[in-house]
């Protein structure tokens, strides 16, 4: 039967070769940077309470002044319940992002009702009505206003038995990665290529990932600042540096070597964030242990004094 022969350098070798070499060569699957993404709840509801209050502007300056000045005020109470309003809804949706977090130091959808409600009342004492029927309609917008975006989060999530200055200085690193992340995707955008937005974002899942674990064990903080703090940090000044050089000249050897920077990161941010998890998983294996030990010596105690019992 006939027998296929290949040389050092055919097809088929050098096929095989790559074959071989691209096995060996450790890959970072494909991550998904809107796996645990919610749909921000700023959005159109939000907005458009910045558009309800603009009719006062018009009907403002067809008035006396008191009506003028008071209508312009109730109009900029409004606008400012509006801005708060969407302030306080994405601070709720940072709360539910993070498995450990703190309440809002204010509570600005719960100021929004109140400003709404004044704002309303101060409005229709421009246009001309009464102090009962002013009341009345502020009551009815604020309560409306609560029921329509809810309270803010108004307790701690995550943080019981957790060192109160631990978890402070863990989110202040968090919120420094974080600035860090956004400049990058800021500059990124700049070089004008969308593939490579995408690929910033992959990364930021992919650093996202660490943050929640140090923030679920502050412990942690020690063996991931040089991630969150000099990497990071590292990576926004070479993503700046791709974006001036790749807007003015789409250069292709500095979006590969752009890339490759990305891969490397990707890699040693998942490869780190695993051996956080697997010391965490070492910790509670140690827990469990002594634990075990415990209640195996405290049962062995007890057997002990009931068969004393016993014999006598």
């Amino acid at each position: 039967m006939g027998r296929s022969y290949g040389g050092r350098f055919s097809p088929d070798r050098q096929k095989a070769k790559a074959a071989g070499e691209a096995a060996r060569t450790p890959t970072v699957p494909a991550r998904n940077p809107w796996r645990s993404a919610r749909p921000s709840r700023a959005g159109a509801r939000a907005n458009f309470l910045f558009l309800v209050p603009l009719p006062l502007a018009v009907r403002a300056f067809g008035q006396d002044p008191v009506g003028l000045a008071l209508s312009l005020a109730g109009l900029g109470l409004l606008l400012l319940a509006a801005w708060l309003t969407r302030e306080g809804l994405l601070a709720e949706d940072a709360y539910h992002a993070r498995k450990i977090a703190r309440r809002p130091a204010l509570p600005r959808k719960i100021f929004a009702s109140v400003l709404t409600a004044a704002g309303l009342a101060v409005a229709v004492l421009g246009s001309g009505g009464g102090a009962a029927e002013g009341g009345v309609l502020a009551l009815l917008g604020g309560i409306l206003h609560l029921l329509a975006f809810g309270p803010d989060p108004l307790r701690d999530k995550g943080m019981e038995g957790i060192d109160r200055f631990q978890q402070d200085r863990v989110a202040r690193a968090v919120d420094e990665a974080e600035r860090h992340l956004a400049a990058m995707l800021q500059a990124v955008r700049r070089s004008g290529a969308r593939d490579l937005e995408a690929r910033v974002e992959r990364f930021a899942a992919t650093a996202r990932d660490m943050f929640r674990t140090v923030e679920e064990d502050p412990r942690d903080l020690t063996a991931a600042r040089r991630y969150l703090g000099v990497y990071l940090l590292g990576a926004r000044d070479a993503t700046a540096k791709f974006a001036d050089i790749y807007s003015r000249s789409a250069d292709p050897q500095a979006r590969a070597d752009y890339e490759t920077l990305l891969d490397d990161l990707e890699k040693n941010f998942a490869a780190r964030t695993r051996r956080l998890l697997l010391d965490d998983r070492s910790d509670l294996e140690i827990e469990i242990e002594v634990l075990r030990a415990r209640l195996a010596r405290e049962g062995l105690r007890e057997r002990q004094m009931s068969e004393g019992e016993y014999d006598e």
